[in-house]
């Protein structure tokens, strides 16, 4: 009987992500033998410092692609917006599964909104890119870092020590805590995160038998909007402690979408830009709007804050 190991991360929706594609792979293939290889990384374990300053790009992977270079795993199942623009050597992303919301989702047990929020209320996040967005539209909010997994982030709003936490919406829907969402935010306010919301499949590239085994879990239509903003991403250097943004939509016309933003954390300069084109060009338009921003300055706010857009 064929195994395949799943290298996942511990926290309950690395497990959800992981349990999902199981399940999938068991509809498809049910004699197949399925296992998971929990591992908890540098990220999880290090649980009160800001990702950004411990090293923020690729901390949630690097250990599960350890994994599959050593052959201890066969898969590894990650969030999309966690993997770094560039993979090890020897490795692959050849699925992506069909995205579920990629927007913000804005929690409360006080407020409607953050524009009913009066000033010095507090908003818990860890991301930059979400602090930086949200700094830019409520200056007179206060933005403070707030790490752990979604419970844990929860848990610490119900406690009373934020006003308010900003998480990914499909996080919370996939863990069956939609009715913790006090209202979703638009795009025009809080732009995603690269891959937000989008599933994605890393084996080994040398490894053609597991390929085929999962390939019918692929969606095009994400893997195509995920791939311009993994380019506009890759060219501006960034990771997903890095504020920057991007969205990409296949619309009904069959263009696509493309959506940036770069932002300094504290809000003050916004650079963004947008560009539609074929589909079928997805990585080139990535790269001709990141070419775009970085040309109206893109390149001076990301070295301000210690990156090089060489």
């Amino acid at each position: 009987m064929q195994v395949i190991r799943i290298a996942t991360r511990r926290s309950p929706l690395a497990l959800w992500q992981a349990e999902e594609v199981k399940h999938r792979l068991h509809l498809l293939y049910p004699q197949l033998s399925i296992e998971l290889l929990k591992i908890r990384t540098r990220a999880d374990k290090l649980l009160d410092s800001p990702l950004n300053k411990i090293g923020g790009k690729g901390l949630f992977v690097k250990e599960l692609e350890q994994a599959l270079l050593q052959g201890k795993a066969d898969i590894a199942v990650h969030s999309m917006k966690d993997v770094p623009a560039e993979l090890p050597e020897g490795l692959h992303l050849p699925v992506i599964l069909q995205r579920e919301d990629p927007h913000d989702a804005f929690v409360s047990n006080r407020y409607a909104g953050p524009e009913d929020m009066p000033a010095e209320s507090c908003i818990g996040t860890s991301s930059l890119r979400r602090q930086a967005q949200l700094n830019a539209a409520f200056p007179g909010l206060k933005m403070l870092n707030l790490r752990g997994n979604v419970g844990s982030r929860l848990q610490k709003l119900d406690a009373g020590r934020y006003d308010a936490v900003v998480l990914a919406a499909a996080g919370l829907k996939r863990l069956q805590l939609e009715h913790r969402i006090t209202c979703t935010l638009p795009d025009s306010l809080l732009l995603p995160a690269v891959g937000q919301g989008a599933i994605g499949i890393e084996c080994r590239s040398s490894d053609a038998q597991t390929g085929t085994l999962i390939a019918a879990l692929h969606d095009p239509v994400t893997a195509t909007c995920v791939s311009a903003e993994r380019a506009f991403n890759r060219r501006l250097n960034g990771g997903c402690q890095v504020p920057i943004a991007a969205y990409a939509l296949i619309q009904a016309d069959n263009s696509l979408w493309l959506r940036g933003r770069v932002s300094d954390p504290e809000g003050r300069q916004t650079i963004a830009g947008e560009l539609k084109g074929s589909p079928q060009d997805a990585g080139s338009l990535g790269l001709q709007l990141a070419e775009d921003l970085l040309n109206r300055g893109a390149d001076r706010v990301l070295a301000d804050i210690g990156l090089s857009t060489d």
